[in-house]
C-alpha cells in the first residue's frame, strides 16, 4: 500500500480537527482549545496509522464521486459514444456488446494494448468496438488522425482495422506522412484521401471526440468505456474480457 501523500496528510489532519472541535467551538477557553490540540497532536504521533486510515477513506469518497461523475456523462453523451458517425467501428458491426476505446496513435500503451483488442475480438463474435480517436500526444496524432477520418471515408470494418494495426504498430513517431504512406500501401485513392483529410466532418469529429472524452474526465490513452464504466489504462485482456462477458450476460460490467 501506497504511503498517503502530504495533501491527503493535510486533509486527514483538518477532518480529525474537525471532529475535535464542534460547531460551538467558540464556547471553549482559548487553553481548552490549545490543549485539545495538543491532545489531538499526541494522538496523531502515537497513531499515525490513523492518518493513512482517513487519507484512504478520502481517496475511496474520491473514486465514488468520479466514478458517479463518469456515469452520469456517459448517459449524457451514449449516442456520440456509441454510435458516432465518425470513428471506426470492428469486430461485430451489430454486436450486442459495444466496447468503446480511445487511443493516440503515438501512445505506447495504446501500441501495447492492441494485442488486447484484437484477441477479444476473436473471442467474442458479438463485441462490436468502437475506436475512438483521442489525439492527445501532440500535432502529429492530430494529422494521423485526420489522415485515418479520411480512411474511414474509403473503407470500413475489417480493412479500416487492417489500416488501424498497421499504423499504430509503426515504428517510431507517427504523423501525417506516416498515416499516408500506410494508405498508400494498401492502395487507396490517394487524391480521394487529401481531399477528405480537409472536409469539414473531419474536424467535427474530431472535436466531438475531445468533448466527450473531456466530460468523461479522461486524460490519457488507452480508455474504454463499456456498459456505464469509463476504465483508464491499459487494464489487459483479463479485464476486458471480464466486464465484456459480463455485459453479454446481465447487462451490466460486474454480475
Amino acid at each position: 500500500m501506497s504511503f498517503p501523500s502530504r495533501k491527503a496528510i493535510f486533509a486527514a489532519f483538518l477532518s480529525l480537527s474537525a471532529f475535535a472541535l464542534p460547531a460551538r467551538a467558540g464556547e471553549f477557553t482559548a487553553a481548552q482549545k490549545s490543549e485539545i490540540e495538543s491532545i489531538v497532536h499526541s494522538y496523531l504521533l502515537d497513531h499515525p496509522e490513523v492518518l493513512r486510515d482517513v487519507a484512504n477513506a478520502l481517496e475511496k469518497k474520491q473514486q465514488q464521486e468520479e466514478t458517479a461523475l463518469r456515469h452520469q456523462a456517459i448517459e449524457q453523451n451514449k449516442d456520440a459514444l456509441f454510435h458516432s458517425s465518425f470513428d471506426g467501428v470492428v469486430g461485430n458491426p451489430n454486436g450486442k456488446v459495444t466496447l468503446v476505446e480511445f487511443f493516440d496513435y503515438n501512445c505506447g500503451y495504446c501500441k501495447r494494448a492492441l494485442g488486447d483488442l484484437e484477441n477479444l475480438i476473436k473471442a467474442e463474435p458479438d463485441l462490436r468496438v468502437v475506436l475512438a480517436d483521442f489525439p492527445v500526444l501532440g500535432p502529429d496524432s492530430v494529422e494521423a488522425s485526420r489522415v485515418a477520418a479520411a480512411v474511414r471515408k474509403q473503407i470500413s470494418g475489417a480493412k479500416f482495422f487492417d489500416y488501424h494495426q498497421k499504423l499504430l504498430m509503426t515504428r517510431g513517431h507517427v504523423g501525417k506522412e506516416q498515416a499516408l504512406a500506410v494508405a498508400q500501401g494498401m492502395g487507396l485513392d490517394m487524391a480521394r484521401v487529401q481531399k477528405d483529410m480537409k472536409d469539414p466532418s473531419v474536424h467535427a469529429g474530431l472535436a466531438q471526440t475531445m468533448k466527450v472524452a473531456d466530460a468523461l474526465g479522461l486524460n490519457g490513452t488507452p480508455s474504454y468505456v463499456i456498459g456505464d464504466e469509463a476504465i483508464v489504462g491499459a487494464v489487459g485482456y483479463d479485464q476486458l474480457k471480464s466486464r465484456v462477458d459480463s455485459m453479454a450476460k446481465c447487462g451490466k460490467t460486474t454480475c
